[in-house]
């Protein structure tokens, strides 16, 4: 049984999403999460893994631990962007079989389905078509994980569950412009222009692509809802709903932020995935709800750059 005082470890809990998964639930009244640091705990370390799990005996485990990273990070280090996230939740989801964990709740990411998908993407369209190539490396991680975990529930009956939010931002995130997702990107950019007086903002590609964004406290709450609730899929996208352009997404921080001058688009730079919009109606009918608005959103996160 679930309770307030549960054992909970959440994995990469100093992270953007394991750090609004930890302030959630303990403004919730759990009472028993734990917490490591990437130093305190090598995840990639399968020793190290057991010899926590032994000390702690955690009961619910949140997977938030990854390696990750916008297009640039993902095309220049494909090895580690593959390796460290098998390593990590392979560690993780092995361990917390062996060790009979009540409750797995596994992060990915949207990147997971098909570069050419129908949309809206539902969660049935995994593995149907090829992948965007700029981020295939951390997709194949996470879709191995997805399929453990549904391997997991199907010859065990565990209550193991992979969540896949679609693009995230809000506090924690990062905002290095080689390393980061776009939105964090285009804070950042704008922020700079205004802070050094600059006349130009240049976005990378055409500005033509469409991204749906949702808020990392409203996933927070999709997590919560996966913990107290035993879900009877394996895998739920967890979007908004809403999609804006990457034209109109840097209008928009542009007239938030009070930037006047011009936004030019880098065309020899990638746009990623064309359209990326996530069905997540299977997890909405279980009562989820996201409740930040993008522009509230932006509006909020702008005083942690």
């Amino acid at each position: 049984m679930i309770s307030k005082n549960s054992r909970i470890f959440i994995a990469g809990h100093k992270g953007m999403v394991g750090s609004a998964c930890w302030r959630l639930f303990k403004s919730e009244g759990y009472t028993n999460l734990i917490g490591k640091t990437s130093k305190e705990l090598d995840l990639r370390d399968q020793l190290a893994v057991e010899i926590f799990f032994k000390k702690q005996k955690p009961e619910i485990i949140i997977d938030a631990a990854a390696r990750v990273g916008g297009i640039w990070a993902n095309n220049n280090y494909s090895y580690e962007f593959l390796m460290d996230n098998l390593l990590i939740q392979n560690n993780l989801i092995k361990i917390s079989h062996e060790n009979m964990v009540q409750k797995f709740i596994f992060l990915g990411s949207s990147c997971i389905y098909p570069k050419m998908s129908q949309q809206p993407i539902k969660e049935e369209f995994l593995l149907t078509s090829s992948l965007e190539e700029s981020n295939q490396w951390y997709a194949i991680a996470k879709i191995a994980g997805v399929k453990l975990v549904e391997s997991i529930r199907n010859q065990y009956n565990k209550d193991f569950v992979s969540l896949m939010p679609t693009n995230l931002y809000g506090p924690g995130d990062n905002y290095d412009l080689k390393t980061s997702h776009v939105l964090p990107a285009l804070l950042r950019k704008f922020k700079e222009a205004i802070q050094n007086n600059s006349k130009e903002v240049i976005i990378w590609g055409t500005g033509k692509p469409l991204r749906e964004f949702l808020h990392v406290d409203d996933l927070a709450k999709a997590v919560l809802l996966s913990v107290e609730n035993k879900l009877p899929n394996s895998i739920y996208n967890v979007g908004s709903g809403e999609e804006i352009s990457i034209k109109n997404l840097g209008l928009m921080i542009s007239r938030i932020i009070g930037f006047d001058g011009k936004i030019n688009f880098d065309q020899t730079k990638p746009d990623g995935t064309p359209r990326k919009l996530l069905d997540s109606s299977k997890i909405k009918s279980l009562g989820f709800k996201n409740r930040i608005s993008l522009e509230q959103g932006i509006i909020s996160t702008l005083k942690y750059i």
